[in-house]
Order: structure tokens, then sequence, then C-alpha cells
């Protein structure tokens, strides 16, 4: 190594030990990048970050996250989520795991018309646990159930993960879009698997509803719960459907998407002045940091790359033997277990730049290693210290919740987001089919 890429090490070392010690990441970001640019470039990096900022503003597809997260707050203020809910929760009373079963398939509901894990996480709490508690479910599958079915907003779209990922990565939003759907319902599918298999081997985990607290299921009970589902199904196809149809762009989905989540918050009653005031907060909120990070992995990005960091990541990456299988294991392990210690937004900017190049060379599809990429970051939501789903559960949850019990519930659920990472790998159609079959694949 030359003294630039020692320098470049020392750079990624110093961000890393103060995004641990507490340091927000944008600001770390933005710190650690003007600081060795003005070490190794002189005053060159003041308008070289000014150009960052630009390129923020000037992007029209970035223009969806703060819509997207509009959508998505408007909705959890709407009450969609409770009645979805509620008609499930009757629907599979009758099962062992029935109010596990009702929150996945709620979240997985949910996720598709949100596009954040935040509502989803949290009006999930306020709705399963209490009634899963009173059921004497096992505290950990109760708070694994809602960490791991919350998470899926990330990746089914419309995922801001996927918004962001597009122009960091030159890909059609709309083909990572209509790509992360069926991975998205994979791991739907898995969560669903293992609380019926658990509840078969273990009924006093998760025991059903006694049959004189619940209605009697007949036709009645299903309309109703498919009308209580109508309103979210026409917004999942009219946001996702516009887009995968290529009638709409990911942007202007979105703003048809915000509009008709305050129609839903108004058919609902639920559209005051309050909730749209804490909607608009929360929006100005999220969007700001992600930006800010977003600006700050630039700095960061032309800097470390300017040292000749990612030469020196990508020299590294292929000089390891065992062949290109090897080395993917290896970038998807170094994703892992950089989501135990920094946010996705972060890992998101700072590796997959360095990466991209690695994965070229290796003659791997991008939009199939982008999804490989957000199932993968999809973990550090639940994988503590810095687990913004388990945060989201223990602040929501009733005080007889610990930390531990979230802990020990969402281990399996990792487990089985990494073995529907695998499935993915060893069957690409999964992720391809869609995108091909609608959007003519590729880039």
């Amino acid at each position: 190594m030359n003294l630039d890429q020692i320098a470049a090490v020392v750079m990624f070392l110093l961000l890393l030990t103060m995004v641990i010690g507490g340091v927000h990441l944008a600001f770390s970001l933005m710190f650690v990048g003007v600081l060795f640019g003005i070490l190794f470039q002189g005053l060159a990096i003041f308008p070289m970050s000014m150009l960052q900022v630009f390129d923020v503003m000037e992007s029209e597809i970035l223009i969806a996250v703060p819509l997207f997260v509009f959508m998505g707050t408007i909705l959890e203020k709407s009450g969609v989520a409770e009645k979805v809910f509620q008609g499930l929760y009757e629907l599979f009373g009758p099962v062992r795991g029935g109010l596990a079963i009702a929150t996945i398939v709620t979240c997985t509901i949910f996720a598709a018309c949100t596009g954040v894990i935040a509502a989803t996480v949290t009006t999930m709490t306020l709705l399963a646990i209490p009634s899963m508690l009173k059921r004497k479910y096992d505290k950990g599958l109760a708070t694994g159930v809602i960490c791991a079915g919350g998470s899926l907003g990330i990746l089914i779209p419309p995922s801001v993960m996927l918004v962001m990922y597009g122009p960091l990565a030159n890909l059609s939003v709309a083909k990572l879009f209509a790509a992360a759907l069926f991975p998205g319902l994979l791991l739907s599918f898995l969560f669903l698997s293992y609380i019926l298999m658990r509840t078969w081997l273990r009924p006093q985990t998760a025991p059903a509803i006694p049959a004189e607290e619940r209605p009697p299921i007949g036709l009645k009970l299903i309309r109703n719960t498919a009308f209580q589902m109508l309103p979210s199904f026409f917004l999942i196809v009219g946001v996702l459907g516009s887009i995968i149809a290529g009638i709409a762009t990911p942007t202007e989905a979105s703003g048809i998407g915000a509009f008709f989540a305050l129609i839903l918050a108004a058919f609902y009653r639920k559209l005051t002045l309050k909730y749209v005031k804490e909607a608009a907060h929360t929006t100005l909120i999220v969007t700001a940091m992600v930006f800010f990070i977003i600006v700050g992995a630039g700095i960061f990005n032309v800097v470390f790359l300017y040292l000749g960091g990612g030469a020196l990541v990508k020299s590294a990456l292929m000089s390891l033997p065992l062949g290109k299988w090897f080395i993917l294991a290896t970038m998807m392990f170094i994703l892992f277990i950089g989501g135990f210690f920094i946010s996705w937004q972060g890992l998101l900017y700072m590796l997959v730049p360095i990466f991209l190049p690695v994965v070229s060379a290796l003659g791997f599809d991008q939009l199939w290693f982008a999804l490989l990429v957000c199932v993968n970051l999809q973990m550090s939501f639940l994988t503590p210290p810095f687990a913004y789903a388990i945060f989201f559960v223990k602040g929501a949850s009733p005080p007889e919740i610990t930390t531990w019990d979230i802990y020990r519930g969402v281990v399996p659920f990792v487990i089985l987001q990494a073995i529907g990472l695998i499935i993915c790998i060893a069957y690409p159609e999964i992720i391809l089919w869609l995108p091909r079959v609608t959007l003519g694949g590729g880039r």
C-alpha cells in the first residue's frame, strides 16, 4: 500500500470509531471526508462538497423519498392497519399462532403501502402485542414477529431503500421495485412457515383464541375481512401497478400514493389538521436525516476513492481464493457485519459504490446484486446494537416486555432472512423474472 491508500484505511477506521462512539453518521461522514479532503486535496474539497449537495437537490427520483414517507405516515394515522389486522385477527383466530400469522400478513400488506418500517412496526406493536400477551403468547415470538414483519417495509416496494439505491447505482427504480416484490413475499412466506412449524411443535407458545371469544368462521366474516382489505389493495395497485406497468415513474406514483393516502384518511375520518401536521413533521425529520447522510456519504466517497481506497478494496476482494462466489459471500458478510454498527443508509452509500466495480468485474447482474444488498440490509433492522426495529418495538411495548425478550425473539427471524438471501442467490429468477417480463430487465 502507498501513503494515500494507508490514509484511506485510516479514514475508514476513524469513521467507524466515530459512529460506534455515538456521533451521528451524517456528521461523521462529513467531518472525516472534509478533514482528509483538506489534508490531501486542499481547498478543492469545498467546491467538490457543494457539488454533492447540488446533485442531491437536482435529483428528480429522490423527490419520491419524502412523498413515500409522508404516504406511510398518513396511513399510520388513517387506521387502515387496524381495520386489516382486526379482520385477519378474527379470520385466523382458530389457528395456533393465528395472531402471529395475522400480524405477518398485515405487515406484508402495510409494507406494500408505506415504504418505511417505523410506521408499520410502531402501529403493529400497539395493535398486536397486547392481544398476544392476553392470549399467553411467548414474548419472544410476539416481538420477533413484529420486528421481522415490520422490517418488510424496507424491501417490499414502494421502498425508500430502493428509491435511494436507483440513482446511486444508475439502475431503474421501477425495475428495482419489480425485482423486490418476490423476494419480499418469499421472506413473508418463510416467516409464516416458521410460525406454523413452531406452533405445531410447541402449541403452548401461541395458543389459538378460544371458540367462545371469536366470531364463527363463515361467508360473512370472509366478506367483511375482504372489504376491510380493499382500500389497501387499491392503494397497492394504484402505486405499484402504475410503476411496474410503466404508466408512471416512481416519483409520479409517490405523489399519487400520498394523495390517495389523504383520501383514505378522510374516508376513515382521521384526516385532521393535527395528523397532517404530525405527518409533515415526521416527513421533514426523516427526509432531512436521509439527505444529510446522502450528502455526507458523497463527500466521504469522493475523498476515499481519490485516495485509492476503492481500488484497494477491489484488489483485496479480487485476490480472494475460491472464485467469484466466495467473493460474493465475502461482500454479503461485510454488509451483514456492518449492519450491527452502521445504519442501512450509511452502508448503502459507503459500501455499494466500492462494491459495484467488483460486481461488474465478476460478471454478476447489477439488478440481481442490488436486491441481494437490500435483502441483506433488511437484517440490520434486527441485529443489535443498531437495530431500529428493536428500538421501535421496545419503545411502544408494555413494561413487561424486556429488551432480552426482543433479542431472543429476533434470532430465528434473522436466520430466516439469511435463508431467504441464500435462496435469492441460488435462484436468481426470483429477482429477475418480474422485471424482465414487465419492464424488459437489465439496467
